[in-house]
């Protein structure tokens, strides 16, 4: 029973892998950028989108996201009142995305006439590391409520990424947050990564994070 198990794991990830080369391939050829957000609940990816899609139309960028939840379509329409195209994603009950559900929902979607696809994911620090989703950047979120110590318990997750967010830096000084800990813990599972320490409640962080987007942006146009 547990090679079954096994070896049905494994179909299912090479099916989801071949999807995922070919959604990559097909942003690709639309010249537009792909991020997928991963964070545990509760960590403000929502709260990050919102103001990362504001910011950028105010820019002239041209955004849309998808959004991941077991159920409702609260971040969804959350997401739309910033005025960038949004579309939810009902996986009831699943704690991830997979790349057929990516493909299932960009129907109709004419990506030639988008900059950046951002794709929130489910929030879960497990099942979401082994999905490809076709994106080019994986961006982990950490909020400062949650503790230092979550790339050490999630290595995984936190291996998988190409940069990662400190989320809720407002309140970095009453959860009694140790920002030189949680780097050194962030560095350790990925030495080098870019790291941007964010609050959406006041701004702070943003325009280096807003840069690292136009920068990765730039760096596919050429």
């Amino acid at each position: 029973m547990t090679t079954r198990i096994v070896e049905l794991r494994r179909g299912i990830l090479k099916k989801n892998d071949e999807l995922a080369a070919g959604l990559r391939a097909g942003f690709a050829n639309a010249g537009v950028l792909v991020l997928n957000l991963v964070s545990s609940p509760g960590t403000g990816k929502t709260a990050l989108l919102e103001l990362t899609l504001r910011e950028l139309k105010a820019r002239g960028a041209r955004v849309a996201a998808l959004v991941g939840d077991l159920e409702t379509d609260n971040d969804a329409r959350r997401l739309a009142a910033s005025g960038a195209p949004v579309r939810q994603i009902n996986t009831h009950g699943i704690c991830h995305l997979d790349a057929e559900m990516i493909g299932k929902h960009l129907d109709g979607w004419e990506l030639g006439g988008l900059d950046y696809l951002f794709i929130e994911n489910v929030g879960n620090l497990v099942c979401p590391s082994s999905y490809d989703l076709g994106e080019a950047i994986r961006v982990v979120l950490l909020s400062v409520t949650e503790g230092e110590d979550k790339p050490l318990k999630y290595p995984t997750m936190f291996n998988s990424a190409d940069a990662a967010v400190i989320t809720k830096m407002d309140l970095a000084a009453p959860c009694g947050f140790d920002r030189e800990t949680a780097l050194r813990n962030i560095n350790e599972i990925r030495p080098g990564m870019r790291i941007f320490e964010t609050s959406a409640k006041t701004g702070a962080g943003m325009e280096a994070w807003l840069g690292y987007l136009a920068e990765q942006r730039a760096g596919r146009d050429h």
